[in-house]
């Protein structure tokens, strides 16, 4: 049973020591800043959190409320995640709750809406993204995975890349080729398959921050029911927008990166650290405040698009521009962290637990290191001016 969701009008101060008063009692000391990132996540540590949320009517807050969402206004998800970001509660999977969640409950029948949704807002399934390929990564329409219908089944044959947590993922939503003949995006369909169906295979991708965040996953005569398929036929170009856009407004990060840029302040202070602070050095301390007034104009940027229904033609415009701003300052915030760490940032970690990020060190490096896929993954930042340019055009 979901508790009563808050109206918009009400005190968001009461909301937000409700919140703070839950996850004080949710997140255990020890998992505190250790998991707070999908880099750093574990699978347990995120389960539980899930679970919990969920049995507190939080599980899916921003869902509609007939799919078991809050009804929380835009501020009252903005305090949610900033308390989650600042008390370092572990990272909740964005496959399932932000990217195919949306997708099955708008566009899926009713069969998977009942079996899907439920399981991603308790935390029993997770899900991993199946888009990128060789040679088919910002350019999804050029993708060569083949789905042959037989019978009651597509038979799927191919190749994926860049999967982040296939090695955890219990399912896997699969942009396929159904249509050979028709134009690239016309002949896309939107597959959910079952990570346990003989003939997947997972492959570990090693990244250069020397951890397993990713991985490769081939199929070989992989039989999934015709039922798993999410809407039309050769339409899966169209959720695969809309997940798109979903997920280029995640990627803004404005967050972690208050929280993020909020340590980092502190940490260049830090006279037990440092005889003379980095943050007294003029360069420092106005490197500090041009992030902070760029987080400032990203997060006004991410509220407007919160507000936005998520088909107008305001989210969709807005995709772009919060991917590629939320990842030069994501970006930007890392290197200055290597250069507030100086020589400390040069170890990096043997192995998938990295040191306290107070300590900065080797964790510095290794944000630093991964975080250069920032501008690359959910649609390199290339790819991205490009549509912005060309909404310009066609506005101009």
């Amino acid at each position: 049973m979901l508790n009563e969701s808050h109206s918009p009008t009400e005190d968001l101060d009461g909301f937000r020591q409700e919140v703070a008063a839950f996850l004080e009692a949710a997140v255990p000391q020890d998992q505190r800043f250790r998991f707070n990132d999908l880099l750093y996540s574990d699978k347990e540590a995120t389960r539980a959190f899930q679970k919990a949320l969920n049995e507190k009517g939080w599980g899916a807050p921003r869902w509609p409320v007939e799919y078991g969402g809050c009804g929380w206004s835009t501020d009252q998800i903005d305090v949610f995640s900033d308390e989650c970001t600042k008390i370092g509660a572990p990272c909740l999977s964005p496959f399932g709750l932000v990217m195919v969640g949306p997708v099955i409950y708008t566009f899926g029948s009713d069969a998977l809406k009942d079996h899907h949704l439920p399981k991603i807002r308790s935390g029993e399934v997770f899900w991993c993204q199946g888009y990128s390929e060789p040679g088919a990564g910002s350019d999804l329409a050029r993708l060569k995975t083949r789905a042959i219908r037989d019978g009651d089944d597509y038979v799927v044959n191919g190749q994926k890349i860049w999967t982040t947590q296939a090695h955890w993922a219990d399912w896997i939503f699969c942009l396929v080729r159904t249509d050979t003949e028709a134009k690239p995006q016309r002949g896309i369909s939107f597959l959910l398959i079952d990570m346990k169906t003989p003939g997947i295979e997972v492959r570990p991708i090693r990244t250069i921050d020397g951890m397993h965040h990713l991985n490769e996953v081939f199929f070989t005569d992989v039989r999934v029911p015709v039922t798993n398929l999410v809407g039309a036929e050769n339409e899966g170009w169209t959720y695969a927008k809309f997940l798109l856009a979903n997920e280029r407004q995640g990627i803004a990060g404005v967050a972690s990166s208050r929280v993020a840029l909020k340590r980092l302040r502190v940490f260049a202070a830090s006279t037990e650290t440092f005889i003379v602070p980095p943050i007294e050095d003029p360069a420092i301390l106005g490197a500090l405040d041009d992030l902070d007034a760029r987080l400032h104009g990203l997060a006004a940027l991410e509220a407007r698009a919160l507000t936005a229904p998520s088909q107008s033609a305001d989210a969709m415009r807005l995709a772009a521009p919060l991917k590629l701003l939320g990842s030069e300052l994501t970006q930007d915030l890392e290197e200055l962290a290597v250069r507030i760490a100086g020589p400390a940032a040069l170890p990096t970690p043997a192995e998938d637990d990295p040191s306290d990020y107070d300590a900065f060190g080797g964790e510095a490096m290794t944000r630093f290191l991964m975080g250069r896929s920032h501008s690359i993954y959910g649609g390199t930042s290339e790819v991205q001016k490009n549509i912005i340019a060309g909404m310009m055009l066609r506005d101009a």
